[in-house]
């Protein structure tokens, strides 16, 4: 099974400062940008805007993040932490 951008995808960064980081997809922008934030660096308000190319999908989407983007077009910065803590702590970092 492929991964595709989806709200509240994580993601891998692999290019750019914040390279080896993790985020969370927050947008959309079209077949090639995703908006992305991680609730620290890149906050909800002021996302990345960031090529797919330069990011690797990983296998895990947080419902919470996606819920919440369906139900009201927003998220907080502490679900954004709290979805990225949660996927570390699973794969043992």
């Amino acid at each position: 099974m492929e991964a595709f951008p989806e709200w509240g995808r994580l993601v891998k960064v692999l290019r750019g400062k914040d390279r080896g980081g993790c985020a969370v997809i927050i947008g959309i922008e079209d077949d090639r940008f995703v908006l992305i934030a991680d609730g620290n660096k890149h906050r909800f308000d002021d996302p990345k805007k960031k090529n797919l190319l330069h990011l690797e999908l990983l296998p895990a989407v947080s419902s919470e993040v996606a819920d919440s983007m369906r139900e009201t077009g927003r998220v907080t910065n502490a679900k954004l932490r709290f979805a990225i803590q949660k996927y570390n702590e699973r794969k043992g970092e």
